[in-house]
């Protein structure tokens, strides 16, 4: 098995590309060990010392580091864990657990501005911000403020806050003119 890495945005991320599915549908994030026992992988990868947050995706997993850890010591280490977690024959996700979609479902007024706002989500912002280790879903709409989560290399990294507001802002803005403000939740 070769599994190659990829440099993120965010410094302290790094992209493994394990050559086969990670997750068949949706993502599943885990920004703490507390909760990844849902995923035998996300629990094999948190064995690591240093690592602060695993993502999982379509065709990779990203790793968040500690700022004190230098990627030259945890890199092999993170290679190993996911190596012999596809060697040991056990699922990505444990028994019921499943990847979600990420989207917080609407109640009330605003629906179909929101079905239009997920589905500019899904086909534009969510693919390219999964090429870079990451993904962004819908959290909320209000008042023509949209809330985004931003999950894997996109949670804390750096160029996030641009992505939002000269991106992600701009595209809903220009589709959708109930749009006046893009801001991240946590």
């Amino acid at each position: 098995m070769f599994i190659q890495t990829e440099s993120t945005p965010n410094p302290a991320t790094l992209k493994f590309l394990p050559g086969q599915t990670v997750l068949e549908t949706g993502t599943a994030d885990f920004p703490a060990p507390e909760g990844a026992d849902a995923s035998p992988l996300a629990t094999r990868v948190f064995g690591v010392e240093g690592v602060t947050a695993v993502f999982l995706g379509n065709d990779f997993v990203t790793v968040t580091k500690a700022d004190a850890v230098e990627w030259d010591h945890v890199k092999p280490a993170i290679l190993g864990a996911i190596m012999e977690h596809y060697q040991s024959g056990q699922p990505v996700m444990a028994g019921q657990a499943e990847a979600t979609s990420g989207h917080a479902e609407h109640v009330g007024p605003d629906g179909e501005i929101v079905v239009q706002i997920k589905e500019l989500l899904d086909t534009r912002v969510r693919p390219a911000v999964a090429q870079d280790g990451g993904d962004i879903t819908f959290h909320g709409f209000e008042r023509g403020v949209v809330y985004l989560h931003m999950q894997g290399a996109c949670a804390g990294c750096p160029s996030s806050t641009l992505t939002l507001k000269m991106g992600i802002e701009n595209l809903l803005r220009h589709y959708i003119p109930e749009v006046v403000e893009v801001r991240p939740v946590a």
